[in-house]
């Protein structure tokens, strides 16, 4: 099962968040993210070049604290729902992937 995220217009550029708080254990935090993309043939695509365009949403930039994992992103097709995955590598060493959808609407 995938999380959502909150609908996004085409015409926006946003940032969007995964709080890993919950998942690391008390000494862990997140070292390093990566971000994917599904892309037009259903494919798990590297989603980290900054203004990179895969199925039309773009990436813009990544950021994260100890706990958070985000992603700036602009463009998307409208009625498109795309799905991102954010991996993370923390500091014992684990990595762990969770997915979300993002859909794409008029607002």
């Amino acid at each position: 099962m995938s999380l959502k995220w909150p609908s996004k217009d085409p015409d926006e550029t946003v940032d969007y968040s995964m709080d890993w708080s919950r998942y690391l254990n008390n000494q862990a935090t997140i070292d390093t993210v990566t971000w994917f993309v599904n892309d037009s043939s259903n494919v798990k695509t590297n989603f980290n070049t900054t203004n990179q365009i895969v199925n039309d949403l773009q990436f813009i930039a990544k950021t994260n604290t100890n706990t958070v994992a985000t992603i700036n992103l602009a463009r998307g097709t409208v009625n498109n729902k795309y799905t991102l995955f954010c991996q993370i590598l923390d500091t014992s060493g684990t990595i762990a992937e969770r997915s979300v959808t993002l859909p794409i609407k008029e607002n």
